[in-house]
């Protein structure tokens, strides 16, 4: 179990997340802020960052979710044991939470870099011998929705219980905790009992913001946070986090942090105006490339760039690839994709179809189903030509998202039973079947509220596996598209005129645009293989950029003010 002295002596990057994706039956992620994780602690593992990482152990995780007959979706608990592949830390610390000393112990994951370089993870936990079974069952479950006396205590864990844990370890030469998202704001407050100054403080942070959602940064009541600190919290720190009388997460985060940063350019733009008082970068966000490429590409890429794991940036050239190879990688993906989907769906796919497919989190500003606006208009221009293939799973509170996946059935009833066009929704969305619909797809399809989409990286991982976007201007694709606009199309308005009417996510405006350019673009394109083999060359080429390798470099850089010792490796 024992990480070796030196390479903790040596670590200086705590990575602190309240989900990190490390493997799709280890349910410690719920979307795409775990992926993103997992995907940075891969790079940094590939690229020697000096790094350990910070998440909670779910033993019940997220949830399984199956669909019943009318389209609803339900939700089944997951058990989990972490006993494959884990190690248990034997020696638990503890937290106070009201006026309890709460145990918290951890389980060690290793992520092994392409060098053999180790990076640590610690997933804690309460679930300890010694602990009233009540506190045992505080780490039971990712994001807690039956109080926020459960959120609350579970992000206490996994900021103090974490700062903590890796002193108890022997980590003492942390220079910078890197908190992704504000879940783990409460560490600021464990190094301010220790350093007892707020400067000091601010010196050992960096922070991450991932959404422009107002809904996604943390608020607690303020008698709440009282009650569980039990008049512990110094009244500086409560001042800092101070909105409008309530306790934000960020508001912490951000304030004592001596650098923050968005996750894309006009991410970056949003974080600015919607917290006017920090200085905030930009860092776009990118994709593990080992990890999310498929298999048939994987093998091409090897056989054209032998060095390409290491030198991402080669992927530019993607445009010398055979035309052949590309169409045969594809094929086999699809073909993969749709075999799958006949065994756990009732509708089966054709394979001789142009499939468009859609995952992501069922938030409703994710607009999942602008598609089915004008049903009979889409009905029309894809009739023997088009089929789609949804998956996501939509928040257990969030009923609006759940009606959004209700109306996704509906209207794949209505579309088979008059147009024959086929609309399918594939349970228990997960990182195994993302790799499937990531290559295995023909054409991404992205439509968000403009602006309300941070990043979005699932995009990146079809584009990476020669699949185009077909996207709203917002998130990375902002940025992608104006870098390369024959890697995909575009839905709508960019951000050049703000006065634009389109901005206002008019969704007459948007659906519009999207027949507009489903008809008269993109399905003449895919009858031409020669441009459509084109295409998918422009795509894979965007993954030169939109890698979490040189994502992770500019962290190093900026973040973790950490100097290269050589082309890949950084030290203090």
């Amino acid at each position: 179990m024992e990480i070796d002295e030196e390479l903790r002596a040596n670590t200086n990057v705590a990575y602190i997340s309240m989900e990190i994706a490390i493997d799709s039956n280890i349910p410690t992620y719920s979307g795409g802020l775990g992926v993103l994780s997992g995907d940075t602690v891969r790079s940094a593992a590939d690229l020697e960052i000096p790094m350990v990482g910070i998440c909670l152990c779910y033993s019940s995780g997220y949830f399984y979710q199956f669909f019943n007959e009318f389209g609803e979706q339900k939700e089944k608990e997951i058990a989990w044991n972490f006993y494959y592949e884990f190690d248990k830390v034997e020696k638990p610390i503890t937290v106070k939470i009201e006026n309890k000393d709460v145990l918290v112990s951890a389980w060690l994951y290793r992520v092994i870099g392409q060098s053999g370089h180790i990076l640590p993870i610690y997933l804690l936990t309460t679930d300890v011998e010694g602990n009233e079974e009540w506190m045992k069952k505080m780490t039971g479950s990712l994001y807690d929705s039956t109080s926020r006396w459960n959120r609350i205590v579970q992000e206490m864990i996994l900021g103090i219980g974490g700062v903590k844990l890796l002193k108890s370890l022997g980590y003492n030469n942390i220079e910078t905790y890197h908190l992704n998202e504000g879940h783990g704001s409460f560490s600021t407050l464990e190094l301010y009992n220790e350093l007892g100054n707020i400067e000091k403080v601010k010196e050992k942070f960096a922070f991450t913001t991932h959404t422009p959602v107002p809904a996604g940064h943390d608020r607690f009541k303020n008698d709440l946070v009282k009650k569980v600190f039990e008049n512990r919290m110094p009244s500086e720190i409560q001042k800092l986090a101070d909105d409008n009388g309530e306790f934000n997460m960020t508001f912490l985060g951000m304030a004592l942090s001596r650098y923050r940063n968005a996750v894309a350019k006009k991410h970056g733009d949003i974080s600015r105006k919607m917290f006017p008082q920090y200085e905030i970068d930009y860092i776009t966000n990118g994709v593990h490339l080992p990890f999310w490429v498929s298999k048939p590409l994987r093998k091409m890429f090897g056989r054209k760039w032998p060095n390409w794991r290491a030198n991402p940036s080669v992927l530019e050239n993607a445009i010398e690839l055979d035309d052949l190879d590309l169409f045969d990688a594809h094929i086999e993906n699809k073909f993969n994709l749709i075999n799958y989907q006949k065994g756990h769906s009732w509708n089966l796919l054709d394979e001789e179809l142009i499939t468009i497919g859609f995952a992501r989190r069922f938030a409703t500003y994710k607009r999942a189903t602008l598609i089915f606006h004008d049903i009979d208009r889409l009905g029309k221009i894809c009739k023997n030509r088009v089929q789609f293939i949804f998956a996501g799973k939509a928040h257990p509170k969030d009923q609006m998202g759940k009606d959004y996946i209700k109306e996704i059935h509906e209207s794949g009833e209505y579309l088979y039973n008059n147009y024959g066009v086929k609309v399918v929704m594939m349970e228990n969305y997960n990182m195994d079947l993302a790799h499937m619909l990531v290559s295995g797809v023909d054409i991404w399809l992205n439509t968000p509220n403009r602006y309300r989409e941070a990043s979005g990286t699932s995009g990146m991982k079809a584009a990476l596996n020669g699949v185009p976007n077909f996207s709203v201007l917002d998130g990375w694709w902002l940025e992608g598209y104006k870098m390369n606009a024959l890697s995909g199309w575009a839905i709508g308005p960019d951000d050049s005129n703000p006065n634009d009417p389109g901005v206002s996510n008019d969704w007459d405006i948007d659906s519009n645009a999207l027949y507009e350019t489903l008809e008269n673009e993109i399905l003449p394109t895919y009858l031409n293989h020669d441009e459509w083999i084109f295409r998918q060359k422009n795509a894979i080429s965007l993954a030169a950029y939109f890698n979490t390798h040189r994502m992770i470099m500019e962290y190093a850089d900026r973040a973790y003010r950490l100097r290269r010792q050589r082309p890949w490796k950084y030290i203090k």
